[in-house]
């Protein structure tokens, strides 16, 4: 079947992209016609991409694409259940971890829906025990601090909305004197980071696991299990773990083996990938946990709103559609392999890395659908930090060295609003005063004409030339809430599928991720052999050898210092 590169839709914009390189955005920004059709307002969202290298003309070929791609028929058949991801034979389908309750979405003739609101049901009443002091430790004390154990996806997707939603006042006052920590790195100082300052009799332990089998996780469950059977005395091995353990997976039986009893396992489907799987269990139960239930209802309701706006919006009135169409765009045919997620949010710190697990391990692949290698590249790196620190970081390089396509996500109202007394400006202008000045900073730049005029020294005038001509797009929130949270999870989860579907790939497998677990568990056996007086490595090339000889003789446990 002839890729999408053979399209006439394709070959215009690949011909109309060298003409676009030639424009400088200064030009463009110039005709105010032409900004006002390149922003839109949408679902309490303002999106403004009027400081692309595009002109109408691109918006008119890049929908082309969209139809020679089959994107919509793509989309409608994601949220009808149809099993898109091809290569595991299962439908994709996080959209229904937050449809309303009413409503049907068929995988094999049976309605999803509500079999994820029966486990929404299962942690609300969970959640609800365990904050009012009803479900209690072994020792009868409230559980008031959570150990979520996860890794990729079972981790970065719900610690990003715990760092985004927890100074939130509504949801700071449930989890006053609660602690929610993460637990995903198998490096023993992880686990010391985690558990550190806890009291086990206080803590309950959430483990993150679909399979109940992922090598790092169950070593971390256990190392945990271990800690909290020092920790409680008093009551027997079984009862420490039924009252301090439960689950998030799918995997009863070896739940139940572990000793969680089954009560307390919260499950989810093959449908959910790990990336896209924090409006499942896997992100709702530790949440639910620290900030009560309802909390957790707005974050779904954010998510839901954006899901019905990505399937009925016109996709010219479309974010996600826009913003994937403008990733293909700047990625394919203007040649930038990289761009920078900026939120002008201290709150969404950890939300750059997120995207950076949810987009590159979806869309980095080097094979179609149809198993043929692609005569292009797929995916981008992406990499960010909250504004104004990146400002003082890696700006310079956006500004004055490669170009890289910038994304600014603000807010008009701060959760923690502060005016000082004869302060020209509150903190929040002061930093959206920022927020609005960069992207005109990296359209624009500077030229040497007007250092001239403002009479900078000849030989400094290159040092402080800015090129300008860096795009970039602006989305702007009211405040950053529960709501608006989930609003940002579900735009970015559909622009990776918009990429996917426009280059034709599958952007819900994960075949790269498989090669490293199986050659680590080869190193595995390896390192127990040699423990146990094994003084030969074989199997592996020299070099791999000469390590795995240097790290056994420099290994030996020492006592360490405290963490």
């Amino acid at each position: 079947m002839p890729g999408i590169e053979t399209s006439t839709a394709w070959k215009t914009l690949a011909a109309h992209a060298e003409r676009m390189k030639r424009t400088h955005l200064r030009d463009l920004l110039g005709d105010a016609a032409r900004n006002s059709a390149l922003s839109i307002k949408a679902n309490g969202i303002l999106f403004d991409f009027s400081r692309q290298n595009v002109n109408i003309e691109t918006m008119d070929f890049l929908m082309d694409l969209a139809g020679a791609a089959m994107l919509e028929e793509k989309r409608a058949a994601m949220f009808s259940g149809e099993k898109i991801n091809v290569t595991e034979g299962r439908a994709v389908l996080h959209v229904a971890l937050r449809a309303e309750r009413s409503a049907t979405i068929l995988v094999d003739g049976v309605n999803q829906v509500p079999l994820v609101h029966d486990v929404l049901d299962h942690i609300k009443d969970f959640s609800h025990r365990v904050l009012t002091g009803t479900f209690v430790g072994a020792t009868g004390k409230s559980l008031k601090n959570i150990i979520s154990i996860g890794i990729g996806g079972s981790y970065l997707g719900p610690e990003f909305v715990y760092e985004a939603i927890k100074c939130v006042p509504q949801a700071a006052e449930v989890a006053e004197g609660r602690t929610l920590r993460f637990l995903a790195n198998v490096d023993p100082v992880d686990v010391a980071r985690a558990t550190k300052g806890l009291n086990p009799e206080e803590t309950l332990v959430v483990v993150v696991s679909k399979t109940f089998t992922t090598a790092e996780t169950m070593l971390n469950a256990r190392t945990l299990r271990k800690w909290l059977l020092d920790g409680v005395k008093g009551t027997g091995p079984e009862e420490v773990i039924r009252r301090h353990m439960v689950a998030a997976s799918s995997a009863v039986p070896l739940v139940t083996e572990f000793g969680i009893d089954s009560a307390n396992v919260f499950g989810f489907w093959d449908w959910v990938g790990g990336r896209y799987s924090v409006c499942s269990a896997v992100g709702m139960l530790p949440l639910s946990l620290t900030f009560g239930f309802e909390i957790l209802e707005q974050f779904l309701a954010g998510a839901r709103n954006i899901d019905e706006h990505f399937a009925t919006a016109p996709i010219r009135q479309n974010i996600p559609v826009l913003m994937g169409l403008l990733g293909i765009w700047n990625s394919t045919f203007l040649g930038h392999e990289s761009r920078a997620i900026l939120p002008y949010a201290q709150a969404l710190l950890r939300f750059p890395a997120h995207v950076q697990q949810l987009d590159m391990e979806s869309n980095g692949k080097r094979v179609g659908l149809d198993g043929q290698e692609l005569p292009f590249q797929a995916g981008e790196v992406n990499f960010g930090e909250p504004g104004t620190n990146g400002q003082h970081s890696f700006y310079q390089l956006i500004h004055q060295g490669r170009t890289i396509p910038t994304e600014f996500i603000g807010f008009a109202r701060s959760q923690y609003p502060v005016e000082l007394p004869n302060e020209v400006v509150s903190s929040q202008d002061e930093l959206m005063s920022n927020f609005f000045a960069q992207p005109d900073a990296l359209a624009l730049g500077k030229t040497l004409e007007q250092l001239d005029v403002e009479g900078v020294k000849e030989e400094l005038r290159p040092h402080k030339t800015f090129p300008g001509n860096r795009p970039s797009f602006s989305l702007l929130f009211g405040q950053l809430d529960p709501f608006t949270t989930g609003q940002l999870l579900a735009l970015y989860e559909h622009r990776v599928f918009v990429q996917g579907a426009i280059w034709g790939i599958n952007s819900f497998d994960q075949w790269g991720v498989e090669l490293g677990k199986v050659l680590a568990k080869q190193v595995r056996t390896q390192l127990t052999a040699s423990r146990q007086g094994e003084k030969i490595i074989s199997g592996f090339n020299s070099s791999t050898a000469a390590m795995l000889n240097f790290y056994l003789s420099n290994s030996s446990e020492s006592s360490g210092s405290a963490v």
